[in-house]
């Protein structure tokens, strides 16, 4: 197995576990937290935000979808391999690399937001910045999931 074929591996790894995390968000906690009422949803915010901000795999997985596929596209331009497989890995990568635009420069000053909420007396604006935060969430994921299907249709065209 070639370095190209082996970073495009750790591609499909990082973007998979990435693409389970916002996964089990959008199809799991959003719909719970659409349920709930102002108060309740601030306090579960409070919750889940920042120990999610801090958790060491949220690192790993951002670098890895950055660093993995550059390390491929590397390995192949120096074999002088242009395949669809170099179009796809490009491609995957401009999408992790604008879902980790919309998560890091639109999603974290919302969340910001959120956390300022006093449960008990909450904005008026809640429920227009809890409709942001589904969006943006759902923009990142859509944007990972499709990074990791190209990734795999990548590594099965370099296999």
């Amino acid at each position: 197995m070639d370095a190209a074929t082996l970073w495009l591996a750790a591609s499909v790894a990082f973007a998979g576990v990435w693409s389970g995390l916002l996964a089990l968000i959008t199809m799991i906690l959003h719909p719970m937290m659409r349920a709930q009422d102002g108060p309740t949803f601030a306090r579960q915010v409070a919750m889940l935000v920042p120990s999610s901000r801090h958790a060491p795999v949220k690192y790993a997985c951002g670098i890895g979808l950055v660093v993995a596929p550059a390390g491929a596209l590397a390995a192949m331009n120096a074999a002088g391999d242009r395949s669809t497989a170099f179009v796809l890995t490009a491609i995957a990568l401009a999408a992790d690399m604008v879902g980790l635009i919309v998560a890091y420069v639109f999603a974290e000053p919302n969340y910001d937001r959120m956390l300022a909420w006093d449960p008990d007396r909450m904005p008026e604006v809640w429920q227009a910045v809890r409709s942001r935060y589904f969006a943006l969430n759902w923009t990142h994921a859509v944007l990972t999931w499709s990074a990791f299907g190209l990734f795999i249709a990548a590594l099965v065209r370099r296999a």
